[in-house]
């Protein structure tokens, strides 16, 4: 086994936590149950790594085996990258009945081969029939970055992906390219939606976040849901119009719904606009570049935050459009300008 592989299998084994190993190495299917049987896991990770490499060296591990580990220790943590949502459209004569799987492998890797030598290419697949990618990037006279490699997520027949790019952002339109051949589409776009919560992004762009609302039984009386939101709802405020918090709640769940909200970090809003005055004086009155200026939105699950707002008091309901659309509208970057 090359030394660059075995040294790849031990940095991905001392990543994994070690109530996590048995379940990562077992699903990673190189050494089997009978062999890890016989391995020590009480022992010190740095040990227990080189012991794991020891025996995948007996069985000559490949680049791909290696690849391989690191994809599912990806699929158990994809929470820790930042996750962008690729939309792609067909064109007028395009038919998508048929997908061959080896088809769009076999594709994608040669486009990417193509145009860069020097890169390789590992699947593996994933829930709901998704194909999970991994790409680690070379130069012209190098050899691959096995670790800063990009990832991308793909549902087939469907116009969407899912890619968490190494620090090299000029392999986007690579990879963009890749995906348009292989999967049989025209254009490609990168959405104004990001996120690291990998499973709520698939939940925007596939509309699944209100399957809980649509099947919810409406007849419930309001006072029993209560949205769930009185616990989050600070205990010194007093609500003495009752009719008032009804009201609230009602709009709360007219908007938002009864169903958990899909995990977004932040949403942020560029604003552009210019100076407009009767009296015609002062320096802002005469510029003619427009005033431009940046909001950001930030909580571990802005969402669910935004919704307890009007319930607790905080804020009128209903809350701004512009921070209740971000489900609706599949974007958390927005730009304002004048009309």
């Amino acid at each position: 086994m090359d030394e660059t592989v075995a040294e790849f299998i031990r940095r991905t084994i001392l990543k994994i936590p070690m109530y996590e190993m048995m379940t990562i190495l077992k699903a990673w299917d190189f050494l089997s149950e009978t062999e890890l049987q016989t391995v020590n896991f009480r022992q010190r990770k740095e040990q227990l790594a080189l012991d794991l490499v020891l025996r995948c060296e007996e069985k000559s591990a490949s680049l791909s085996d290696a690849a391989l580990l690191d994809i599912v220790y990806t699929q158990v943590h994809r929470h820790q990258k930042v996750w962008d949502v690729l939309q792609m459209s067909e064109g007028p004569d395009e038919d998508d009945d048929f997908f061959d799987m080896e088809q769009f492998k076999s594709s994608f890797t040669k486009t990417l081969q193509r145009a860069l030598k020097n890169v390789t290419v590992s699947f593996r697949d994933g829930e709901e029939n998704a194909v999970w990618i991994r790409i680690a990037w070379g130069k012209q006279y190098s050899q691959p970055n096995q670790y800063k490699p990009t990832f991308l997520v793909y549902y087939p027949q469907t116009p969407y992906a899912f890619v968490s790019f190494s620090p090299l952002k000029s392999t986007m339109p690579l990879v963009g390219q890749a995906l348009k051949v292989a999967s049989n589409h025209h254009q490609i776009v990168k959405m104004d939606l990001r996120s690291r919560h990998l499973d709520s992004l698939k939940a925007i762009v596939f509309k699944q976040y209100n399957q809980v609302f649509e099947n919810h039984n409406s007849t419930t009386p309001l006072q029993e849901r209560n949205l769930g939101l009185d616990g989050n709802v600070d205990p010194r405020i007093i609500h003495e119009n009752t009719v008032e918090k009804e009201r609230v709640l009602r709009t709360t769940e007219e908007t938002f719904g009864v169903y958990p909200q899909p995990k977004l970090e932040f949403a942020q809003y560029k604003l552009e606009t210019k100076f407009k005055s009767d009296l015609n004086r002062g320096i802002l009155a005469d510029r003619e570049e427009p005033l431009r200026c940046l909001v950001k939105f930030s909580s571990p699950h802005l969402l669910e935050a935004l919704k307890s707002l009007a319930p607790a008091g905080i804020a009128d309901a209903p809350i701004s459009p512009l921070l209740t659309c971000i489900p609706s509208k599949r974007k958390n970057y927005f730009k304002i300008r004048d009309r």
